[in-house]
């Protein structure tokens, strides 16, 4: 990742020694162990929800993963001191009483944590200064709303009581995959939301860009669709009011530890269920059994092998891995359906289908700035300012207090700001990969738009300022090897994720034409952390209903608290150069 002067990798690589030593998994057939071995390649939460579900079910699993720390996108790195949490605004889930909390007990991941829950999920910033604060209490939003646009009551009050109507109605996720639930849970599921059935066909069917354009108020009707912080464009009202709701009961929260606090918790899970892991290993390729015609036999998963050429070996292979990587570089284009033709041809390529790269921006400063701000702020910006800010898509920037969200991620006295705004992958990699002096200027644009940005909204700061890190789309796919530097994969509400519910609902999360072979992740299961766990327990119930065995899970009885030391981060600081911060050059830059 070294494009400038630092390295998200080499500054974890230091504090992070390998778990295990490269530990060969049991061969197929060997009997010094009957359970079944399987290899799992990448150590996200999906990855290692598989790992930790076929734990719980007698699997023999082993998980390699390229990097040194846990998590993929749910990750946090150390710079002078600074915790930089890459992932997590809040997580679904974090409340108790409901299924998915329910998936993050068995995974441990919130074990001894306490979690902080915000009032809202964002305010909005005109160019000319108006604010709209997005309560998650309907009845404060819909005061407050009104109190901005008396004339825009009715779809106001629309809006309001569709966040009403869903507090009461925990929608998903499903705990058992579609193809595997039994009659009484599919009928328990009908009852529960047959009485709102109205409420998710209203709110499912209308988009939330069109019910903005039938807001009378110029400001409102343009702030509405950055209630997430950035407009999803394509996304119906139901997923805004239905997380508003989940937060205002409680269920939205942020976790104490964060990002790589949620991912050290279940990497500790799946140690302590027997699990082996190994990092900085990375698969170039599945090894393939080839298919035998005359015995009617197709082709079958029966290992792995590494950049080094080393092979490892088991009964089964779960790609967690990257969609398109996993399809079209470790398995060589071969054995592909239809419908993952479809999807990886035809959807890859379409912009209103997969999420967009992000390009994130880290800010670390002695002190404290917008004490009475809240934790989260979109400000839109003016056409000749979003000009200078380069790939900037929807003309704002996300500006996010990090130091509030959990302890622990600046040093005493100290704060982080995060912020971020949605970019273009493919402009961002032909910068770096036909020009990198061109690229490392855009970068510095990016940092000199930042020392502008927050000296102009809190006088002073520039001389406080320890340390900036840029990361563009390109340093996502570098980093997680995520295609197009997409965090979240296809969007949403589209046709693309009909086609990766399929994969699911029909394949069973495995390639029609190669036995023994699954994929787990968010190009299969679905952008978000909740939805990744999800794959992970999918796949393990694929595969023991296949062996036919039952499913079985547990949660861990006695878990100690959490303490900020698990991170395992290198927080070591150094004397900050002061002439660094006043010629507004970044101290870091991955």
């Amino acid at each position: 990742m070294g494009d400038n002067t630092s390295d998200m990798a080499s500054a974890i690589d230091s504090s992070i020694p390998n778990l295990t030593d490269i530990v060969e998994p049991t061969l197929p057939g060997n009997a010094a162990d009957l359970r079944p071995s399987v290899l799992i390649i990448g150590a996200g939460v999906s990855g290692l929800a598989t790992g930790c579900y076929l734990q719980m079910n007698g699997f023999n699993t082993h998980i390699l993963e390229r990097h040194t720390l846990p998590g993929g996108c749910c990750t946090a790195w150390a710079c002078e001191g600074y915790v930089f949490d890459y992932c997590i605004e809040w997580l679904f889930g974090s409340g108790l009483g409901n299924d998915a909390n329910q998936v993050w007990q068995e995974l441990g991941a919130l074990d001894g944590k306490i979690q902080r829950d915000f009032e809202l999920f964002n305010r909005v910033v005109s160019v000319e200064g108006e604010t709209v604060d997005f309560y998650n209490d309907p009845d404060r939003l819909e005061a407050h709303l009104l109190s901005i646009s008396p004339i825009d009551k009715k779809q106001i009050k629309i809006f309001c009581e569709a966040i009403r109507g869903f507090i009461h109605l925990d929608l998903y996720p499903a705990l058992t995959p579609k193809p595997l639930q039994s009659w009484r849970e599919k009928i328990k599921f009908i009852a529960k939301i047959l009485p709102s059935f109205a409420l998710l066909w209203r709110t499912g069917a209308t988009s939330l860009e069109s019910f903005s354009e039938k807001l009378k108020n110029p400001f409102l009707k343009k702030a509405m669709p950055f209630i997430f912080f950035q407009d999803h464009e394509c996304f119906p009202i139901l997923p805004y009011v239905y997380n508003m709701a989940q937060a205002h009961k409680g269920n939205a929260g942020f976790p104490e530890g964060g990002s790589l606090g949620l991912s050290r918790s279940i990497e500790d899970r799946y140690l302590n269920l027997g699990g082996h892991l190994t990092y900085g290993v990375k698969v170039k390729h599945i090894v393939i059994e080839p298919s035998d015609t005359v015995l009617g036999k197709k082709a079958k998963a029966i290992g792995v092998e590494l950049k080094n050429k080393k092979r490892f070996y088991a009964d089964y292979i779960v790609s967690a891995a990257d969609g398109y990587s996993t399809l079209f570089e470790m398995l060589d284009e071969q054995y592909l359906s239809p419908r993952v033709k479809n999807l990886y041809e035809k959807m890859l390529s379409r912009k209103d289908v997969v999420y967009p790269g992000v390009v994130s921006v880290f800010v670390g400063f002695k002190g404290r700035v917008g004490l009475g701000e809240p934790h989260s702020t979109t400000f839109m910006l003016p056409d000749e300012q979003a000009e200078t800010l380069p790939g900037c898509m929807q003309k704002s920037i996300l500006v996010q207090h990090r130091s509030r969200f959990t302890e622990g991620f600046s040093p005493e006295g100290c704060s982080v700001i995060h912020m971020t705004y949605l970019s273009d992958f493919d402009q961002w990699n032909t910068w770096r990969t036909t020009n990198k002096p061109l690229y490392r200027v855009k970068k510095q644009q990016i940092s000199d738009f930042i020392y502008s940005f927050l000296e102009q909204r809190y006088p002073g700061i520039t001389h406080d300022i320890e340390v900036v890190e840029v990361a563009t789309p390109v340093t996502q796919k570098r980093y997680t090897g995520n295609t197009q530097g997409s965090i979240l994969g296809w969007k949403a509400f589209t046709k693309a994720e009909d086609l990766a519910n399929e994969l699911i609902d029909k394949d069973h999360m495995q390639l029609p034409a190669l036995d023994n072979f699954y994929m787990a992740g968010q190009w299969i299961g679905g952008g978000g952390l909740i939805r990744a766990a999800l794959s992970g327990r999918y796949v393990a119930q694929f595969m023991c209903d296949a062996l036919d065995k039952p499913f079985e899970t547990t949660i861990n009885a006695t878990p100690e608290r959490w303490n900020n030391a698990k991170w395992g981060l290198n927080m070591t600081r150094r004397k900050i150069n002061s002439a660094t911060v006043t010629n507004k050059k970044p101290v870091a830059s991955i």
